[in-house]
């Protein structure tokens, strides 16, 4: 009788859409001298896989060591949906044992989704209540996803209207030069803009001239028309 992650794996491969991967290989840049260089896709949908991993909730963790190293995309975030699933029901030494694992495997979370839907729930949570200078020096690093972490992670304060870590990382990454840093740190300001608006004007007045536009444009996305033109006459 095959083992829990053999099964998970048949599960996927059951659920594999050669033409979907096909697709996905595109979206997520991973041809040579791209961001996901390398990467390879099953073609699997997120809902699919966020059932898959809702089916094995105790699998072991050599086995999430296993398959959080896999080349196959999908199964890297499969692992990533079942810790969050065991984080969210665990006491306080289960979240830290699930965080320290994330910890540990961080290059193997090397896409924007993996990051983007990893990041909040597990380490943001995490350092609600703790000391959040990693996030600092994961700010600071010279691996791409490592600084998207850094400022993805903070969506876990502004969801309790802590707004504090967010604006001082992104002014740390006012310069960074990949796009997707931009986005991301765009995105986050839209999001305290949602919150506190004003909060996030304070921000953009000091800082609207010197950011990237794709950092501004994402920030000012809800803005209305008028107020979107003014920023955007630097």
């Amino acid at each position: 009788m095959p083992g829990k992650l053999e099964q998970l794996k048949e599960d996927m491969r059951k659920l594999a859409s050669p033409e979907k991967a096909r697709v996905l290989s595109g979206f997520f840049k991973t041809g040579k001298g791209e961001y996901g260089e390398g990467d390879t896709f099953l073609g699997i949908m997120v809902p699919d896989q966020r059932r898959v991993a809702k089916k094995y909730p105790d699998l072991s963790m050599n086995d999430l060591r296993k398959i959080i190293s896999s080349g196959m995309h999908e199964e890297r975030l499969v692992c990533l949906f079942i810790l969050i699933n065991r984080y969210k029901k665990a006491d306080s030494s289960g979240k830290k044992e699930v965080v320290d694992f994330y910890l540990r495997n961080l290059r193997y979370i090397n896409n924007w989704d993996l990051v983007d839907l990893s990041s909040g729930p597990l380490l943001g949570d995490h350092l609600i209540d703790a000391d959040r200078s990693i996030l600092y020096e994961m700010a600071q690093s010279d691996d791409l996803w490592e600084r998207r972490i850094a400022v993805m992670s903070t969506f876990a304060f502004i969801r309790k209207n802590d707004f504090g870590d967010t604006l001082r990382i992104a002014e740390m990454l006012l310069n960074d030069r990949h796009d997707l840093i931009h986005k991301a740190v765009g995105w986050m300001l839209r999001e305290i803009g949602k919150r506190d608006q004003a909060k996030e004007e304070e921000f953009l007045k000091k800082y609207y001239k010197k950011m990237p536009r794709t950092m501004l444009r994402y920030a000012i996305e809800r803005f209305d028309e008028e107020k979107r033109k003014n920023y955007l006459r630097k």
